[in-house]
């Protein structure tokens, strides 16, 4: 009997501890994954202090426990089964390459990836980009072009790869000496419901059985900052928790009759002031990666010696501008929905969404009802970052890109892994608008100015270089606006024309420290520009790109309702200003005194808009100007997630 027991307790000891070093490993690499992930995004997510690392840490260990545990759950479970057939040398070799092929995708690769992609989105990957890898038919281009610009990730990924098959091979696994089978199996079976509960302990991330599983708000606890948020975080937690992409938020915070005063996305203009570009084209410039910080005129404190947007800095002297313009979201393919139908996106692109496959009564097709042509231009192929699929759903008739550009130019070099460079393809486009009927609405999505930053040969040593790989391109795309105009200016509708500018996201290439906050990651270049000069001033308050439409049909005089979340700036006093979007998928809420930041339930850190580096957090729960903003941020975010959940987007009475 004694032989027994220790005989037990040697297997125990075997299965625990050789499954217990084997997950170790994992850790491990995470552990250094995350402390590469620090590294390549360090001037986004800011200098580290002592006082944060321990908290930083345990945030960290419990979110790797919970990517581990998702990940190596089949593997957890076949390693401890409760047969002897478990012991066989061909079912190890099985278990070896399950745990390495698992491990070497969901932890190296993906938290690899990661690193990379970051510095771009702003965000770890998760279920929405697989979507967009589905949409994007040159994915595979761009990210072996990332992984040749970043060979150094590339080898280390290798390195830990190695490392994985090196060291389990080492941690031997011993056959027990319990001989009797039923003994053998009522030990096993203890010891899997035994890995079960902590298991279940792990992906919970709490030891509290009441404890709601553990979310991505929940980095909030173990950070002061959102952007640090990300380094607490590892894959694939963020692929797993983000799953039910389709099963959107639903908050309820006032009832409705009391959320109708606060808060509605319907619109009844009652204008008094002049409709200054009644009856003009419009034209609007989604500028890729325009950031704040680039023009001179905008942030003249960022650019002493001058910027990289000389040419819009001159239109803007000459135009209505919004120097206090932030982004309603991070990506390319948030921005549309934004600037075209005035519906944002937070904490998933609306345009992914199941819920944006109806007809919307956005800027173009409410103009299209007023008998403009609606036209969209990309250069990239098709379709290729699900532009042209939305663009149709908000009433645009027309496209071009890609392919009807290299129609006219065949042969010619005018193009990189993205698309058309914007010089010929805005020259193109001066050609194709000449030749319609006016009045027309028509859009351009540039590209230049997107990663992988390179130019046309005969373009690449001219312009300013700058501090980030980012300006140079920005100054090629604003040179291309200036050829634009030389020959727009010759024609006929050129004098009749609105033409409004405004980037898409900030660029992921930040060249101020303040830019890499998390008020200045979302603060853009937004302007209008009329060649006859009949709009023009400069709105002081802090806008946002879904304001544009608003804004736009009070100055052409529309005066029927219309459904947007956003304001006409000029029309509508009642409305505050205000700009809620989403950063670390946590709710920012920016007026032109604080910066708030929401994450669904709580206040997480408040800051005055006057600390531009938001260093000091001064959230007071019972600051009456703080709760007002909340209380703002709430009725906007039950109204859309109201809407949305009811695919409701039409003005209703």
């Amino acid at each position: 009997m004694v032989t027994s027991i220790s005989n037990i307790k040697r297997f125990i000891r075997n299965d625990f501890t050789v499954l217990l070093l084997r997950l170790l490993l994992l850790y491990i690499c995470i552990f250094i994954t995350q402390i590469a992930f620090y590294l390549y995004n360090k001037s986004l997510l800011g200098s580290l202090t002592w006082a944060e690392i321990p908290m930083l840490l345990a945030g960290s260990f419990k979110f790797a426990t919970t990517s581990i545990f998702y990940l190596n759950a089949p593997f957890i479970f076949l390693s401890l089964l409760p047969f002897k057939f478990r012991e066989n040398s061909k079912y190890q070799r099985f278990l070896f390459w399950l745990y390495e092929i698992t491990n070497s995708i969901g932890i190296v690769v993906l938290n690899i990836a990661d690193i990379i992609y970051y510095r771009y989105a702003f965000k770890r990957i998760t279920v929405e980009e697989m979507h967009f890898f589905r949409e994007n038919d040159n994915t595979f281009d761009i990210l072996f072009k990332a992984m040749g610009e970043n060979w150094y990730l590339f080898l280390l990924g290798i390195a830990l790869i190695v490392f994985l098959v090196v060291v389990y091979k080492k941690i031997k696994y011993h056959p027990t000496d319990i001989s009797n089978k039923w003994v053998y199996f009522l030990v096993s079976l203890c010891l899997l419901i035994f890995s079960v509960f902590f298991w279940v302990m792990g992906i919970k991330g709490s030891m509290d059985l009441m404890a709601r599983p553990i979310a991505m708000n929940n980095v909030a606890y173990y950070t002061q900052s959102p952007q640090k948020g990300s380094l607490v975080l590892s894959n694939p937690f963020c692929l797993v928790r983000t799953m039910g992409i389709k099963q959107q938020e639903n908050p309820v915070y006032f009832e409705e009759t009391e959320l109708a005063k606060m808060f509605t996305p319907n619109h009844y203009p009652h204008s008094t002031n002049p409709p200054l570009a009644k009856g003009k084209n419009v034209v609007i410039f989604v500028l890729e990666s325009f950031s704040r910080e680039h023009s001179q005129y905008l942030a003249p404190h960022l650019n002493p010696n001058g910027g990289f947007t000389p040419f819009l800095d001159s239109l803007m002297q000459e135009g209505l501008v919004f120097p206090n313009a932030y982004a309603n979201g991070m990506k390319s393919i948030e921005a549309l929905p934004s600037v075209l139908s005035s519906i944002p996106s937070y904490r998933t692109p609306f345009a992914l969404m199941p819920q944006a496959l109806t007809d919307l009564d956005g800027l173009p097709r409410i103009l299209a009802n007023q008998g403009y042509g609606t036209h969209f231009f990309c250069g990239t192929q098709a379709n290729q970052m699900g532009f042209e699929a939305f663009g149709r759903l908000c009433g645009i008739e027309h496209f071009y890109n890609r392919t009807h550009f290299e129609k006219q130019h065949p042969g010619e070099k005018n193009s990189n892994v993205w698309g058309i460079w914007d010089m010929p393809f805005l020259l193109y486009m001066t050609e194709e608008l000449n030749r319609l009927d006016t009045p027309f609405f028509a859009t351009v999505f540039t590209l230049s100015s997107h990663h992988p930053y390179d130019l046309p040969e005969e373009y690449a040593d001219k312009m300013p270089k700058g501090t980030t790989p980012v300006q140079p391109c920005v100054a090629y795309t604003d040179l291309s606006l200036r050829k634009f105009f030389e020959n727009a200016s010759k024609m006929p509708w050129y004098e009749n024309t609105l033409f409004i500018f405004v980037a898409d996201h900030v660029s992921p290439q930040m060249a101020a420290e303040e830019t890499r906050t998390a008020r200045g990651n979302t603060a853009i270049l937004y302007f209008m520009f009329t060649p006859d000069h009949s709009v023009k001033g400069r709105y002081e308050d802090v806008t946002q790109q879904l304001d544009i439409m608003p804004t736009t049909l009070g100055l052409m005089g529309y005066d029927k309702p219309y459904f947007a979340f956003g304001r006409d700036v000029f029309n509508e006093p009642e409305r505050k200003p205000l700009v809620v979007n989403c950063v670390q998928q946590t709710y920012q809420a920016l007026t032109d005194s604080l910066s708030l930041y929401f994450d669904g339930k709580n206040s997480l850190y408040v800051y005055s808009a006057y600390d531009t580096l938001q260093k000091h957090n001064i959230l007071d729960l019972n600051d009456l100007n703080q709760k007002s903003l909340e209380n703002d941020v709430k009725a906007i975010l039950q109204s859309y997630y109201s809407h949305l959940n009811k695919s409701d987007f039409k003005i209703s009475d």
